[in-house]
């Protein structure tokens, strides 16, 4: 798999690109451990900052789940890192799977209704969270990093960082075309912080609606700065849910569901191929070169994926013609294609970077349950531990995502396309289209 599409596995070269030293960016000085004990002061009730995340409803709770293919092949064998399954890769179980599958992963049943957020976590609402968590700008938790900063990375960087502002105002949105994009540069223990935010947080308003068919509930929560525990205790080595009622990062079935399970039964046993449809690959979105905002919503279904790289050899077949949906802040000018200063030299790594996420919502396809954007922009994190995928040899805390990316071809934005992500934060680093969504369980007050 080439290193541009370590969307999903292509983790050894993330792991030996990704290994290198923080820029000297001012909010990098003052990093600390997770676990340090230094106490950082909370702002005023008042002033700690307030999302909104409407969620869309997902029913049908005892719905059957499936076994899938799982596309990827042990690292160290011929070709490109992945098996494409013949047919859709849908099976009634994994018994049902045959032989020559590479491995069968059962996935998408879920007992009880549950929500998932309509979009995913926008740049916005990552910096409202960040001026809460750390206001003082300290980021003790590492809740922030240098190739956010637009200054670091001119393409990529989304959160700009500045260490004279006010208590409380140390982080911004780079550009204001970043606000309503995907957060991306997430990972399980920025979303799972963020989560617990919101889990400690106070839900000023819960407001049901409907539209389009879909049923939707919207939370207005003034934020926490308590993030180390909630729904998920950071101390842990391995933190996983502690309440059954609350804010979560949806699980890989609940994720999986979400995103593929037809409550009207389309599809192959009840699941879509990808989250925009039951059979086909989606159309590729087409986007303002200097704002992001998609161009061609209706052209439908749609993604902002990348279908037909011509550096990859596994397009999936039947993909339509496209290019990676792209663009550039015009702030960036000139720099557009410059890389941080701690990339290797002499690797060609620009050509590499050619896809960028979309503001969320604009390509108007939604999931089976009314959920957006959940094949490409950014791949999305679960709380779901997975198994050390074979060929890797180091202890690591992995967790399943999914959804593919902007830069990503149409099979990791399947229903089989299942991601690991060893919990090393240096593969966020040099990895701009990582972020999450969030979801809840229970009934919330």
């Amino acid at each position: 798999m080439r290193w541009q599409r370590l969307a999903i596995v292509g983790l050894l070269a993330a792991l030996s690109v990704g290994a290198t030293g923080c820029s000297g960016h001012k909010s990098s000085t003052a990093t600390t451990s997770a676990a340090t004990t230094t106490t950082t002061p909370a702002l005023p009730v008042a002033k700690r900052g307030v999302v909104t995340i409407p969620m869309a409803t997902v029913g049908d709770p005892g719905n059957p789940s499936v076994g899938v293919w799982q596309v990827f092949k042990t690292v160290g064998t011929s070709g490109a890192g992945v098996t494409l399954p013949p047919g859709t890769g849908i099976y009634k179980s994994c018994s049902d799977a045959p032989a020559s599958a590479p491995s069968c992963l059962t996935v998408g049943g879920v007992k009880d209704t549950y929500g998932i957020g309509e979009f995913e976590i926008t740049v916005s609402q990552y910096v409202t969270f960040l001026n809460t968590a750390d206001p003082d700008g300290k980021n003790l938790r590492q809740l922030y990093e240098d190739h956010m900063n637009p200054t670091v990375w001119p393409k990529y960087g989304s959160i700009g960082y500045s260490s004279g502002a006010a208590f409380g105002k140390h982080y911004s949105v780079a550009y204001p075309e970043w606000a309503q994009k995907p957060f991306n540069f997430g990972d399980f223990r920025r979303g799972a912080e963020f989560v617990n935010s919101l889990f400690n947080g106070t839900v000023l308003s819960k407001t049901s609606s409907s539209s389009g068919g879909f049923k939707y509930v919207t939370y207005k929560v003034r934020l926490s700065p308590k993030t180390e525990r909630g729904m998920y205790d950071m101390s842990k080595e391995t933190p996983t849910r502690t309440a059954s009622t609350g804010f979560v990062l949806p699980s890989n079935d609940e994720w999986v569901k979400a995103a593929y399970y037809d409550p009207k039964h389309g599809g192959t046993d009840s699941y879509w191929v990808y989250p925009t449809g039951p059979l086909d690959p989606p159309n590729p979105s087409k986007l303002n070169p200097t704002t992001g905002d998609v161009t061609n919503a209706g052209t439908q279904p749609l993604a902002t994926y990348n279908p037909n790289d011509p550096n990859s050899s596994v397009d999936t077949k039947g993909s339509p013609a496209g290019a990676a949906p792209d663009w550039c802040p015009s702030q960036a000018g000139s720099n557009c294609d410059q890389l941080p200063i701690d990339f290797p030299p002499g690797l060609d790594l620009e050509k590499n970077f050619m896809g960028n996420v979309s503001t969320i919502g604009q390509a108007k396809t939604p999931s089976p349950w009314g959920a957006y954007d959940m094949g490409g922009n950014v791949v999305e994190h679960t709380d779901s531990l997975a198994p050390q995928p074979p060929g890797y040899n180091f202890v690591r805390d992995w967790r399943y995502y999914h959804g593919g990316v902007a830069n990503a071809p149409a099979y990791q934005v399947a229903i089989y396309g299942f991601g690991y992500f060893p919990g090393d934060p240096q593969i966020g680093r040099i990895y701009p289209w990582m972020g999450f969504r969030v979801g809840v369980i229970g009934d919330l007050k």
